[in-house]
């Protein structure tokens, strides 16, 4: 791990636009992305080849008025056609190269920006939990989105165009100073502030393009956030408020982009005034050194097309300047996702590969605490034998979700060990954990697609008939029949078209075709219809038989029945029992009991 890496604070994304140069960030993004720089040494070969072609013209134009119009023996048609054929041959040969340069610039750009987006979207699964929540949605899209986009046009437009530039630059200079080396150096000259001033620029430019690519980010968050929150933006009547929050970042955006733009328009501005006053002063310069006999017509009218091979590439840099800095700092931003280090390393094929059955779960000595703040748990010691039902209660901020994140590995312990049937947690391989233990959260996210597919998360390999079979296990196959198109009823974005508790019942059927051994289910808060929630608990009793499992209870009835209950407070297991010995006890656990039972009877 670099340096860098290691001193990125968990919970924030690297930010690398101040710490890397632009070659340095070009080097990570070609390692990051090879297929960048498959093929280069020949796309360049033929880059030299077209920028070879294009000096033909201007010296066949020079000989043909200075040898085929009027040379000493008066006009020579034969030679005329040697040129022009000569010149015809040149533009022929430097299209088809500029066709195959641009192709296969094409093809190896857009394969490596493949890699970086697969690379970066990957990585945004792998990110701290922390970070995930920390960092605003609409940021971390814009990075493996928008940001992506500005590099892929940089590397299609801008990377070897650039370079071709540089090298069209020398070979026009070369060849004018063989016509007039005094023609040449008025070209130079009436470029150089411009030369001058691109380092100046382009630290500008960096600098303004790294507050363009944030403003973005900020953006997309600003605009996403209503419209997954639209109901309750609606309800509470705050569209006003809504639109002012987009409003606001919008102008930031704009303004940030004009500045920008502003730099990009005097620099390229800057160029059109150079160009111009080259060209006036080369036919200037060109007729005053004839009259001196220093140079003929035929070379003027060359040195003229000289300088327009010279003026276009320069004007083209300050474009490429400019794209190159927009480029480089979603580069960095994209970099940045991926040095962020993932919280979790998964030991894969050299990790533990747990056995299928019933496990017992063991935490030894366990404290948990977020980075900046203090602990959330604190020395829990505690050992669930397998096949219990196991409750876990406590007040809000007492600890139980972060004891059931830790359980299911979401995060691991800052000291401490989780073991699963005598094995550390951190030493089981990913795939064998994501199939023994499923986390069954209160809201199970459902995608835009049908219940089929949705309920098929739970087993990607499950058949129309598996995904039948699971729902009337649960005792839900009258459910599945009221549905207006079975199993191909669409779900809708969130699973919006389901009430809450269907949308449970969905979640419980991906965790049975899972087929677990250990169970954690953070209960729902939302209250359904009755009807509904006794469907719910005899679907959960029939999961959760022979079975592991962990409940994080927020209903009376769930800590009855379970085998045992766990009495979180303030980060402390300060209770354990069956209900009924909990009640009797009283302490944290006796109070919740009355206020669940305040509520019931009110």
């Amino acid at each position: 791990m670099s340096a860098a890496t290691a001193a990125t604070p968990a919970g924030t994304v690297m930010d690398t636009g101040e710490e890397i140069s632009a070659w340095e960030t070009i080097r990570r993004g070609a390692a990051i992305s090879p297929e960048i720089t498959d093929g280069l040494a020949g796309t360049l070969v033929l880059a030299v080849i077209g920028t070879g072609g294009r000096v033909v013209v201007p010296i066949a134009v020079q000989q043909t008025l200075d040898r085929g119009i009027n040379g000493p023996d008066g006009i020579d048609l034969a030679f005329v056609a040697w040129m022009a054929a000569a010149a015809t041959l040149a533009m022929v040969v430097t299209g088809v190269s500029s066709y195959w340069m641009t192709k296969r610039l094409f093809t190896s750009a857009e394969r490596g920006l493949a890699t970086l987006r697969i690379k970066a979207f990957r990585h945004v699964h792998d990110l701290p939990l922390l970070t995930q929540n920390t960092e605003r949605r609409g940021s971390l899209v814009s990075r493996v989105t928008s940001d992506v986009d500005q590099v892929s046009q940089f590397l299609v437009f801008g990377g070897v165009i650039g370079i071709v530039s540089v090298g069209q630059v020398l070979v026009a200079t070369v060849i004018m100073l063989v016509y007039s080396w005094q023609l040449t150096i008025v070209v130079w000259v009436c470029f150089l502030p411009l030369f001058l001033s691109l380092r100046y620029f382009q630290r500008k430019l960096s600098d303004s393009y790294a507050v363009v690519r944030r403003m973005v980010g900020q953006m997309l968050a600003a605009v996403s956030e209503p419209v997954v929150g639209a109901v309750v933006v609606r309800t509470h009547a705050i569209e006003g408020r809504t639109q002012a929050r987009i409003d606001e970042s919008i102008a930031e955006y704009q303004a940030a982009s004009t500045r920008a733009q502003g730099l990009t328009a005097f620099s390229f501005s800057l160029g059109g005034v150079s160009a111009g006053l080259a060209n006036a002063l080369v036919i200037i310069v060109g007729i005053w050194l004839g009259f001196d006999d220093q140079i003929t017509a035929g070379q003027v009218l060359a040195f003229a097309f000289l300088v327009t091979l010279f003026v276009s590439p320069v004007q083209m840099g300050t474009q490429v300047l400019t794209d190159a800095q927009n480029a480089l700092a979603g580069w960095r931003r994209v970099i940045g996702i991926l040095q962020t280090p993932a919280d979790l390393d998964d030991p894969g094929p050299a990790g533990v590969v747990l056995p299928h059955g019933a496990v017992t779960v063991e935490f030894d000595h366990v404290d948990f605490g977020y980075p900046g703040s203090g602990l959330v748990l604190r020395d829990v010691d505690e050992r669930i034998e397998a096949g219990t039902r196991i409750a876990v209660v406590g007040e809000t901020g007492s600890g139980k979700t972060t004891f059931a994140k830790l359980l299911t590995r979401l995060m691991d312990p800052t000291t401490g060990a989780v073991r699963l049937a005598g094995h550390d947690l951190r030493a089981i391989a990913f795939a064998s954990l994501r199939r023994r233990v499923v986390l069954v959260p209160q809201e199970g996210f459902l995608f835009d697609s049908t219940l089929f597919a949705n309920a098929a998360y739970g087993d990607l390999d499950a058949t129309r008939e598996d995904v039948t079979r699971a729902l009337h296990d649960l005792g839900l196959g009258d459910w599945l029949a009221g549905l207006p198109r079975g199993l191909d009823t669409r779900v809708g974005q969130r699973g919006e078209s389901l009430s809450a508790g269907e949308r449970q019942l969905v979640a419980l059927v991906r965790a049975h075709l899972a087929d677990p051994d250990l169970l954690v289910l953070d209960e729902a808060t939302s209250a359904v219809d009755p009807a509904l929630e006794m469907r719910i608990g005899r679907a959960l009793e029939l999961l959760m038989a022979g079975r592991t499992s962990v409940t994080i209870a927020h209903r009376l009835s769930t800590a009855e029945n379970a085998d045992e209950v766990i009495v979180f407070d303030q980060g402390r297991v300060v209770q354990r029992g069956t209900h009924a010995a909990l009640v009797q006890e009283g302490g944290v656990y006796g109070r919740l009991h009355s206020s669940w039972v305040a509520q019931q009877s009110s």
